[in-house]
């Protein structure tokens, strides 16, 4: 076990942040992760980076989990379980389903981050979820380093949330995941989003897995900034629920304010129309602000420190609050 002290965490988060690990260990398996917990448990688990906001130092040892690797465990002739250590590129991870023409991620594609944190967050978009295609994923209890499997349902999963962001938090560190993917008959969903316009700008009328991975990508990579060149976290905010007696008495004052059904008696309203109305897309304060292509996203253009793109997120949620009436929460963790 290797740990370097005073550590920086520049490197290890997509919004590029100087932060400082007290001490810094990296395990690549499941033996050298239990070794750490036996000797250590006020730790830091640090996955791919991508959904923190460091305002400060961390002041503990900070365990960045680097569990390499990807096997099929089971299959029939209609779907196939496939694993992932929690260290994998969640992309990358994508990309091979898609080459082995393993359908279920396709839509998920080019999201930053590692595999072990996309069931803690419920990772999700263009009307996808990790919840749509995760069978199980196994973790290691902090306290008393027993392994234990999650099935689907275990997860609790909900918008954005699972048992790993609420009753359990803190308690498991995820080391891997299997998803149930289909081998063929993939069913698509291209109606979310620019989907279906973006694949007719390429002339495709009957799509494959990859063309839906294809215009994904296109997607976001002409709206979201990418981590290498300019420091961001994806999308900053989550899309507010409210109630269905809210947004109609808010329609009254904001009659073009969009909005999708989620159950009888709430609905979703985009975060970014929101952000955008208010008039904060493309604003800079300093070295934070918000993208120019697209207002969910916060960015760092050179030396921002977390604090300030936290001062800028609190400036918006508080402009948002005074205009609408929504309150808007961060998706990302505010470290």
């Amino acid at each position: 076990m290797n740990i370097q002290h005073h550590f920086s965490l520049k490197n290890y988060n997509t919004f590029g942040i100087e932060a400082f690990a007290q001490a810094f260990t990296a395990v690549t398996s499941v033996n050298e992760l239990k070794e750490v917990l036996e000797n250590q448990k006020d730790i830091f688990v640090l996955g791919g980076g991508s959904n923190m906001l460091l305002t400060q130092d961390i002041h503990k040892l900070v365990v960045h989990v680097a569990l390499k690797g990807i096997e099929i465990v089971a299959e029939n002739e209609d779907f196939v379980w496939a694993k992932a250590n929690a260290g994998e590129n969640w992309h990358e991870f994508v990309l091979w389903c898609i080459e082995h023409n393993f359908g279920g991620l396709e839509n998920l594609s080019l999201i930053p981050g590692n595999v072990g944190t996309t069931p803690i967050q419920n990772i999700g978009a263009y009307g996808k979820e990790i919840k749509d295609s995760l069978f199980s994923c196994e973790a290691i209890a902090i306290e008393t380093l027993e392994n234990r499997t999650f099935s689907n349902e275990e997860c609790h999963f909900g918008y954005r949330e699972s048992i790993f962001k609420n009753d359990l938090k803190n308690q498991y560190i995820i080391t891997s995941v299997i998803f149930k993917l289909t081998k063929h008959n993939h069913v698509l969903n291209t109606s979310y989003g620019a989907i279906d316009a973006e694949l007719a700008k390429m002339n495709i009328t009957d799509p494959t897995i990859k063309d839906v991975s294809d215009a994904v990508i296109a997607i976001r990579s002409s709206k979201l900034p990418n981590p290498k060149e300019l420091g961001n976290s994806g999308s900053f905010f989550k899309n507010p629920i409210i109630a269905k007696e809210q947004y109609e008495k808010a329609i009254v004052h904001f009659p073009d304010m969009p909005h999708y059904k989620v159950s009888e008696t709430e609905v979703k309203v985009p975060a970014g129309w929101l952000i955008e109305q208010a008039g904060f897309k493309g604003k800079r304060f300093g070295h934070a602000g918000i993208h120019k292509n697209q207002a969910l996203v916060l960015v760092n253009y050179g030396n921002a420190t977390g604090q300030e793109i936290l001062e800028v997120s609190q400036n918006i949620q508080k402009t948002i609050f005074e205009q609408f009436g929504i309150a808007i929460e961060a998706e990302v963790n505010i470290i």
